[in-house]
């Protein structure tokens, strides 16, 4: 069985790779949108100075991300 945890839970330099996303609608189409789909590796890149928005390298690119639209992607 897969340990999965959410995204959210990364630390700033650890990686994952997408398992599932569980999120809905127009935060969804985003993140598909991103490229943020199962088997994508992220990094956790960096975190802003009160601790949300965290940035993640995902293919190539660094984007931000809110934790509670985080909490919707599970990672392996």
């Amino acid at each position: 069985m897969k340990k999965t945890k959410g995204l959210s839970s990364l630390s700033v330099g650890e990686k994952g790779v997408v398992d599932a996303l569980l999120c809905r609608g127009a935060i969804r189409r985003r993140f598909l949108d991103i490229g943020l789909i199962p088997g994508t590796a992220v990094l956790c890149y960096g975190k802003s100075p009160l601790g949300d928005p965290k940035a993640y390298l995902i293919r190539g690119k660094v984007i931000a991300i809110r934790e509670e639209d985080a909490e919707g992607v599970l990672l392996i």
